[in-house]
């Protein structure tokens, strides 16, 4: 699935610029296998940003100046040489749904698409980027002795994204700015689940914990099929702590990393974000059961991802109150890194995940 090519060069950068952070994977492909070449991570410092974090102020809120100014000190200090990037558009920018058609050919589809897509997305065609791909076709009634998709007429299930106009120009303008050379544009999603599944087709839902919100994706047979954006994430957690401590945000992110969920009577960290907690796993219930009832379909298995899964005693206490088998995710699974950073490779690739499958994309 080619979503919104640029040029048609393979990108050796992964660029997900997030709402509280931007973070960068350089990766090289070694014969059928990627090397981790480099990473860099710009950060929103809730300690010093307070105001704007608050706000709601998130990095793409800001002027394209102080965000290029960012891609360029990650770039910096990291020392990357790459130029070549894939960076991700997320959730909230863009429009994806799966829409079921009758089936005939692929030319037909291709002019029926736009007509029913407008059903769906919310602004006039015209003003956006819109791409699809086919991921299921099925007998409606198959006729008894025969086989193959010609025996009766088939429906189609079809992807549509779809992406503002205005949207891809300003990545354009930003990754020019910094001195990159935009390859494409991917929905955040899609990287992930390339990370994270490769070409694992089984029922999964991939819980991802990021520092402004909560996503809880469930994927069949490769591609998304709902995806549920939850207003929770790391920095809620950071800002019940330090109320309920009555200390600073950068002190109580200390402690949320340090202390965690740890099991304990005096626990009061444990007290400041167990009802958030909580709350994340009640949305992620909800949105397993809704699935699974609509569909038939039980999920395989649910995968943690995010920042916030590296915090001590999170994994246990989220597979406790969901009372499912939950997975710590690996984005690194299938790549080769360097053997220093084995003591800090799972923490890696829980916050760089989707820069690791924009990174990994083959144009």
């Amino acid at each position: 699935m080619a979503m919104f090519n640029l040029f048609g060069e393979k990108g050796k950068l992964g660029i997900d610029i997030g709402t509280a952070s931007i973070k960068v994977v350089e990766l090289q492909k070694k014969g059928q296998r990627f090397e981790l070449s480099n990473y860099g991570l710009f950060e929103l410092k809730s300690g010093v940003s307070d105001s704007q974090a608050t706000a709601g102020r998130g990095i793409l809120k800001l002027p394209d100046e102080e965000i290029i100014w960012g891609i360029k000190e990650v770039i910096k200090k990291s020392g990357i040489k790459s130029t070549d990037v894939v960076a991700s558009i997320p959730s909230f920018s863009t429009f994806s749904t799966i829409i079921e058609m009758p089936y005939l050919s692929e030319q037909d589809l291709a002019k029926a698409l736009p007509f029913e897509a407008k059903k769906y997305i919310p602004i006039p065609l015209n003003e956006v980027v819109l791409d699809w791909s086919i991921i299921d076709i099925s007998n409606v009634n198959p006729v008894p002795g025969k086989s193959g998709l010609g025996s009766k007429p088939t429906t189609v299930e079809v992807f549509v994204a779809a992406v503002p106009k205005e949207e891809t120009v300003r990545y354009q303008r930003i990754m020019k700015g910094a001195g990159l050379n935009l390859r494409a544009l991917e929905l955040e999603n899609t990287a992930l689940i390339r990370a994270l599944l490769g070409n694992d087709l089984s029922s999964t839902a991939i819980v991802n914990i990021g520092g402004r919100s909560t996503s809880i994706v469930i994927v069949n047979k490769g591609y998304e099929r709902v995806s549920h954006n939850y207003e929770v994430g790391g920095f809620e957690i950071t800002k019940s702590i330090a109320r309920s401590l009555n200390v600073g945000l950068e002190k109580a992110e200390e402690l949320k990393r340090k202390i965690g969920l740890k099991p304990s009577d005096e626990n009061i960290v444990n007290e400041a974000m167990t009802s958030l907690v909580d709350m994340m796993v009640f949305e992620t219930k909800k949105t397993l059961s809704n699935y699974e009832s609509s569909k038939n379909i039980k999920i395989s298995k649910i995968l943690l991802i995010g920042g916030l899964s590296n915090m001590p005693h999170f994994m246990e206490y989220f597979k406790k109150k969901l009372n499912m088998d939950v997975y710590g995710a690996n984005a690194f699974a299938r790549i080769i890194y360097p053997q220093q950073l084995s003591p800090v490779i799972q923490e890696l690739a829980n916050a760089f995940a989707i820069a690791t499958g924009l990174a990994m994309r083959e144009i």
